[in-house]
């Protein structure tokens, strides 16, 4: 069984997690992630997609742009958009698509399962998305997104999320 432990995560205040929650950063391009964002001083996207900040033709994998998301990402922190909870927790976390919501915790999971298999991939994604998600990682120091892992049913699992959701 995989390890899964709670983390302090880093959060938006309840009034702005609306302006700031967007579409993962890869469903969408640049010009898209740009016209999401627009007059949502507070959008995710000027972390995750931080070349919306940028000038038109900067290359998404430059320099420039990780270096752009980690300054946004302290900015929101200064700013109080984005505060770090005092206590580690499990988060529950929701995902909607086609009208389905779909409902999980976010944890830490530990990277020798995934090395080992007992975390399984759940698809063959790109070595250059990999490659930059790895970079951001790095360069952020944060995960910025989560990585929504499916698990066979767990009753106290299951009963937590539907009390609180």
């Amino acid at each position: 069984m995989a390890v899964v432990k709670p983390f302090r995560g880093v959060r938006p205040p309840r009034e702005i997690a609306k302006d700031m929650a967007c579409l993962p950063y890869d469903v969408m391009n640049t010009a898209e992630a740009l016209e999401m964002a627009k007059g949502k001083e507070c959008s995710l996207l000027h972390i995750t997609r931080a070349e919306i900040d940028l000038q038109p033709d900067t290359d998404t994998h430059s320099e420039a742009v990780y270096k752009k998301s980690t300054e946004n990402f302290a900015l929101w922190q200064k700013k109080g958009w984005l505060v770090q909870d005092e206590t580690p927790y499990f988060y529950i976390y929701a995902q909607t698509m086609a009208g389905r919501t779909q409902y999980g915790i976010a944890g830490c999971a530990s990277v020798d399962d995934y090395l080992k298999g007992i975390i399984k991939k759940h698809e063959l994604t790109r070595p250059d998305k990999e490659q930059d998600r790895m970079v951001h990682v790095r360069t952020n120091n944060a995960n910025i997104e989560p990585v929504f892992f499916a698990y066979p049913s767990v009753r106290d699992i299951d009963s937590i999320v539907r009390r609180i959701c």
